[in-house]
């Protein structure tokens, strides 16, 4: 299956049916732990001798066939599941990092990402720098001493700017720290951000993979294409106190990293997706390519049609000819630009909360990539936390609504926006 396309792997990747008793349907298993054949073969297991299962908060066969698959679609080398998105991410970053380390950030991150580097991690001594990620020297120009990671996202939530990864990740290379890309509105099945130098790549699978508003769940995903023993990183070429003196680098060379998450990461932060959600999240990824390129025919036609509504100030797709990002949308996403759309709302915060309300269709709430539309207020939500510099520079205004565009007609989704439309007074 080493040639086949994305579309393919999403279905049959990870999962051999001879070894899982001729399923077709990649089963559940639903266990918390695993009988060893003796005491050497469990002692093997425990110092990586070889390889199997040892308890489901490290690994599960469901979790590993999910794991196999989201590496193949984004070309990685190996991935661990987690709890969440946010778990993905906190699990990402306390495997790399330190007290007295620091980040220099994209400045355009959803909301709980934005308070988690500014306001969480300063708590533990590690420091972010946010910068325009719109100027690729800004990453170069916020560099210091101490800087370990890059942290973005390919297409910004809720601002929709999408990144210049290579030119990115040129300066990453430069700075000899890892890329780390949050790859979640884009989806593999539209961008996969390794093929432009990310090292590192992290879902939210809530969102747009499992596809149903079903199941939590996030994905640390190793390109296996940075050098951790450059110098600056001597948790990888230093003998490991928390593992027996495992030198990671030594033993695991590329994979270092995405064995220290595993074993070191899932071990003491214990984030640990369930089965059962891997299932529900396994169902998602199955229909992953159609249902995004759908989403983004839907966003496409619905953020032109916005734009010739009077009650609509703005609007941002990255899709749209007069968007400030096109162009980059035409080299990184030209199979689509993902199902979100963004628009300003005629009257400002109170008209905007009021559109939300009134929505049919479209549900009220704070999630995106869902199979059936959503919207959200970001300015009194999901960004409310952050003060209104920091909201101008993630992207949010007050006046700004997100949508998050669904399977449904889309000609029953512009009927649902019009009937809220006529619930303002807007002078225009």
């Amino acid at each position: 299956m080493s040639t086949s396309k994305i579309a393919t792997h999403a279905l049959h990747a990870g999962h051999d049916v001879k070894s899982n008793g001729g399923t077709r349907a990649v089963p559940i298993y639903q266990t918390t732990s695993y009988v060893f054949n003796n005491a050497e073969h469990a002692a093997n297991l425990f110092n990586l001798s070889e390889p199997g299962f040892i308890y489901t908060r490290l690994n599960n066969p469901t979790n590993d066939i999910l794991e196999q698959r989201l590496a193949t679609i984004e070309g990685g080398i190996g991935a661990v599941v987690t709890s969440s998105g946010t778990a993905a991410i906190h699990t990402a970053l306390l495997t790399l990092l330190k007290t007295g380390d620091h980040i220099v950030a994209s400045s355009s991150l959803y909301g709980g990402t934005y308070n988690l580097l500014n306001v969480t991690l300063p708590r533990l001594g590690i420091k972010t720098t946010f910068v325009d990620p719109s100027e690729p020297e800004n990453f170069k120009n916020a560099v210091q001493e101490n800087t370990r990671v890059f942290f973005v996202e390919s297409l910004g939530n809720p601002k929709l700017d999408v990144l210049d990864l290579k030119a990115i990740s040129t300066q990453a290379q430069l700075a000899k720290v890892p890329l780390i890309v949050d790859n979640t509105v884009a989806t593999p099945a539209l961008l996969n951000p390794i093929q432009y130098g990310a090292n590192i790549v992290i879902h939210s699978l809530t969102k747009f993979i499992g596809g149903n508003g079903t199941s939590m769940g996030g994905v640390i995903i190793d390109a296996g294409n940075f050098d951790w023993s450059n110098g600056k990183f001597p948790e990888f070429t230093e003998p490991s106190p928390g593992y027996h003196g495992l030198v990671y680098h030594e033993v695991l060379g590329p994979a270092a990293f995405i064995a220290k998450a595993r074993i070191e990461g899932l071990r003491d932060y214990g984030a640990a997706l369930s089965p059962y959600n891997a299932f529900q999240i396994i169902q998602g990824l199955e229909t992953l390519d159609v249902r995004i390129k759908k989403q983004s025919e839907n966003a496409l036609v619905l953020a032109q049609w916005l734009q010739t509504k009077e009650e609509v100030s703005w609007v941002r797709y990255p899709g749209l000819a007069d968007d400030p990002y096109n162009e980059l949308a035409k080299e990184y996403l030209s199979k689509g630009q993902s199902g979100i759309v963004t628009f300003g709302v005629s009257g400002g915060f109170e008209a905007a909360k009021k559109i939300a309300d009134e929505t049919k269709l479209f549900s009220l709430l704070a999630n995106i990539g869902d199979s059936k539309s959503l919207i959200i207020h970001p300015a009194s939500t999901t960004h409310q936390q952050l003060t209104e510099e920091q909201q101008e520079s993630t992207g949010v205004t007050s006046d700004l609504i997100r949508l998050s565009v669904g399977l449904e007609d889309i000609e029953d989704l512009k009927s649902d926006l019009a009937e809220a439309f006529k619930k303002l007074k807007v002078t225009v």
